[in-house]
């Protein structure tokens, strides 16, 4: 009786700490929305308030007669994250393919490249990216932004762990005998296997592409090309008066997306932990 009292007891304190961190954790995004809907005026007065107010739709006028236009803006950040994504989840559980099923001589020492590129911090690079852009003309271009996502290394690494312990090898050695081609059994047999990896990944690269700043900020000019990130920064340099309503209501509509791909994604990540091996 005694141990199921203690057990209990540390269960409810359990309990009791996650709860309080979830609340913690919703608490920005909570304020972030009620923000939304309260005057500039209100903002500064009362930093915080849980109760939400009327300027939502004066909010949203506001933001929409700025020089740019958020929808152009949102379909811009989608057309990049989706892409971005896209292409590397597909090339890097491709490549993690590569590595895991094949036995080439130079496989190893290309695994250490990959992992030795994981360390290089991507703005060491953004100088010398910009100015290859620049030079061939693709400054302004969507693909400047979707197609060096192909080169994942540290998403490459994670598949390739996921991959050494969920991918039965016999899966594809049966496959070759029954005469699929290669590209054949990646698509159909190995991909739905990866499921939980590709989802998990899929979910931080899109939130990664998302909230990019730093190079659309240098890569795109054109105002009809502006991502979300770079108009909600745009708000904030107002000289005139920042209207911190809109602001909030950008980041708003900013964060959006993310949690949509989240609620979509989630169900498969869960599955995946739950499930600890192979899923069909």
């Amino acid at each position: 009786m005694t141990n199921k009292k203690a057990s209990k007891g540390f269960l409810t304190i359990v309990y009791i700490i996650c709860g309080i961190l979830t609340i913690l954790s919703i608490m920005p995004f909570l304020i972030m929305v009620i923000n939304a809907t309260r005057s500039t005026t209100e903002i500064q007065q009362h930093a915080i308030s849980l109760i939400p107010s009327s300027h939502l739709l004066n909010n949203f006028q506001i933001l929409t007669g700025k020089s740019f236009n958020p929808l152009r803006g949102f379909l811009n950040s989608m057309i990049i994250s989706t892409g971005s994504t896209a292409c590397a989840v597909y090339f890097s559980t491709l490549t993690a393919y590569a590595v895991v099923v094949y036995t080439w001589k130079l496989r190893q020492p290309f695994f250490t490249f990959i992992m030795a590129i994981m360390m290089i911090p991507a703005q060491v690079m953004s100088i010398g990216f910009y100015q290859f852009m620049y030079q061939i003309h693709m400054t302004n271009n969507f693909l400047a932004l979707i197609l060096p996502s192909i080169a994942a290394p540290t998403m490459v690494f994670f598949m390739r762990q996921f991959m050494l312990s969920a991918l039965p090898l016999d899966i594809v050695a049966s496959a070759r005998i029954d005469g699929s081609r290669e590209f054949y059994t990646f698509n159909h047999i190995v991909l739905p296997i990866m499921k939980p990896a590709i989802a998990t990944q899929a979910i931080f690269s899109f939130v990664s592409s998302w909230n990019n700043l730093f190079l659309p900020l240098i890569l795109l000019t054109r105002q009809e090309k502006y991502t979300m990130p770079i108009m909600v920064s745009l708000l904030k340099g107002d000289i005139y008066k920042t209207e911190y309503g809109s602001i909030y209501m950008g980041l708003t509509l900013t964060v959006l997306p993310l949690f949509i791909v989240y609620f979509l994604l989630s169900k498969y990540i869960i599955a995946g932990v739950a499930l600890g091996g192979v899923k069909g």
